[in-house]
């Protein structure tokens, strides 16, 4: 029984009394009056549990949560959260989690949680309640939408801004005209621009909802003009769902709407050149390694793809032996993999190029075939090693999340992808061009004959190239591990990625492969949204082909071994 129906109690059982003390005393003699002490002692004990247990009348600003009526329940419950009362959070956290019951007779609401059961407008603890008496308040979308818009409008006095700005962020996915005039309170203290930002939507968003009807044409417009700055998905969609405008609302609000999805088109493609960048960027490293044996040797390597599959491996390798010794620290594994994978596959390249390579020269078929059988070999080793199950790369904390420019969502572990391919071509190109294995590598691509009689041991030559190729795909194989899974078919879908790049740049031209890579990686992502994936490459292939038939020698031709020949 609750406080309530235990005052009501008292009250009836103490009347009766008093009552039955009052006939007693006019119908028994005096030798029967000490009977009546019952009655007294009683009713002094009533008195005794009034006192000390005082009534109070139900709070009046709770009654709407006990009405039958969805649309009562909603309306308390923003009602609740604009005029802050003192226990709004802890009443409207329990109505959300299905803890707020009512009794089915009389005043009283009750919150029955596992640490037991609490009066709702006092928060204190309650015993003796039986649960069958209680009824849980019920709930439907629009009281589940007044809750999710009331506990963020009672964050918005967060002290954390960040808070604020998320509270805003889910009034305007819960839009409530029953908000305005706390939100517009709250908009005049607010300080941080970013949640001052997102007020100003919440507060647009609020005011052209179902029950805004009755504001202002000026406010409506206004409202309409806030949504049109912003120029997101969600307020394209506030504009669409405005009921019953005005001619002048409406009008404004389809001007903003075709402003806005002209907006997202350009944000669109940004955020498409972002992603083919990022593409881009991936292809740049895969192909770098392939331009480079490619260029100085003529030679079609079918296992290039392998070795970035290795060296995403030696990544996997590398960072479970960091983490295993260090745990928590998997950007030192992964700063550690790079070069790892370098060594690991350049060892490995010079390895295949003193062991098969330099036996098949002047024969690209035979090349093609033996590179093309040693790559079965390298992925069935693996999966003997290591399983033919995809591994877990972990990805460092700095590399994850996102940040937002504008309408582009850049994330942050392709963002470092891009950053490390640019290091990686500025690499090589210094090494091109200030050693002097990269000035021998040059002679030998633009004539080896002739690099031969200065005194160039090409061979040498040849296995420092395989291996610098085969090094530069593990680099590869470390950055694709961040974007996509490590398994032994890894390499097969960026080898024939890879082979494009480099025909259509320019064989052996490094800046013409980064131009290459550039140019596919953009052109797919943004063909992608309008034709789909497969179509949108087998478009970007018709169109290499047709140009590869204009200009057989690339974008920026080089001559080497395979072009005199």
């Amino acid at each position: 029984m609750g406080k309530e129906g235990r005052c009501s109690f008292l009250k009836k059982r103490t009347k009766k009394l008093l009552f039955l003390r009052s006939r007693a005393v006019a119908r028994v003699s005096d030798r029967r009056r000490g009977a009546l002490l019952f009655f007294k002692k009683e009713v002094l004990a009533l008195l005794f549990l009034l006192f000390i247990s005082p009534c109070h009348a139900e709070d009046p600003a709770l009654a709407g949560l006990r009405a039958p009526d969805y649309d009562s329940v909603a309306a308390t419950v923003t009602d609740l959260a604009a005029h802050r009362h003192p226990r709004a959070r802890a009443i409207i956290t329990a109505l959300r989690d299905g803890t707020l019951y009512a009794p089915d007779e009389g005043p009283g609401l009750y919150i029955l949680g596992p640490a037991g059961t609490t009066d709702a407008a006092t928060g204190a603890p309650v015993s003796g309640l039986d649960p069958d008496s209680l009824s849980k308040v019920q709930q439907n979308n629009r009281v589940r939408i007044a809750v999710a818009g009331a506990l963020a409008l009672l964050d918005l006095s967060a002290p954390d801004a960040a808070t604020r700005r998320e509270a805003a962020e889910a009034m305007v996915a819960h839009p409530d005209s029953g908000l305005l005039p706390a939100l517009t309170t709250a908009l005049a203290q607010e300080t941080d621009p970013p949640a001052h930002a997102a007020m100003v939507l919440a507060r647009a968003a609020a005011l052209l909802s179902s029950g805004a009807s009755g504001q202002s044409q000026q406010a409506q417009l206004d409202a309409v003009a806030a949504l049109r700055g912003e120029g997101n998905q969600q307020a394209r969609a506030i504009l669409l769902g405005i009921p019953n405008p005005p001619p002048a609302v409406r009008d404004a609000a389809r001007s903003a709407i075709a402003a806005i999805d002209l907006q997202l088109r350009l944000w669109s493609v940004g955020q498409g050149v972002f992603y083919g960048a990022s593409l881009g960027s991936v292809l740049l490293i895969a192909a770098l390694g392939l331009a480079i044996t490619f260029g100085v040797m003529g030679v079609i390597n079918m296992a290039h793809g392998e070795l970035m599959m290795i060296g995403a491996y030696v990544t996997w390798l590398v960072q479970g032996a960091t983490t295993a010794a260090w745990p928590g620290q998997a950007g030192l594994g992964l700063a550690l993999s790079v070069p790892a994978a370098f060594l690991a596959c350049g060892a490995l390249g010079i390895a295949i190029e003193r062991g098969l390579i330099r036996f098949l020269y002047g024969r690209p078929l035979e090349t093609l075939l033996a590179t093309w059988g040693l790559s079965l070999v390298l992925q069935q080793a693996v999966r003997s090693l290591f399983g033919p199950t995809n591994v877990s790369v972990i990805t460092p904390a700095f590399m994850s999340g996102a940040v937002k420019l504008g309408g582009i969502e850049i994330t942050l572990n392709r963002l470092v992808i891009i950053v490390f391919a640019a290091v990686v071509m500025l690499a090589l190109t210094a090494l091109l061009r200030l050693t002097p294995l990269g000035l021998q590598m040059r002679a030998v691509t633009q004539n080896r004959r002739m690099a031969a009689l200065m005194g160039i041991r090409t061979p040498r030559v040849d296995a420092l190239t395989f291996g610098l190729g085969s090094g530069v795909a593990g680099l590869a194989g470390v950055a694709i591990s961040q974007i996509d899974n490590v398994s032994p078919n890894l390499g097969q879908g960026y080898i024939i990625d890879s082979f494009m790049v480099v025909v259509f740049g320019g064989v052996g031209n490094l800046w013409g492969t980064l131009a290459g890579a550039l140019s596919l990686g953009i052109a797919n992502k943004i063909l992608e949204p309008l034709a789909g994936a497969v179509l949108a490459k087998i478009i970007v292939l018709v169109l290499i082909i047709l140009f590869i038939q204009r200009r057989p020698r690339g974008l920026f031709p080089l001559r080497g071994r395979a072009v005199e020949s």
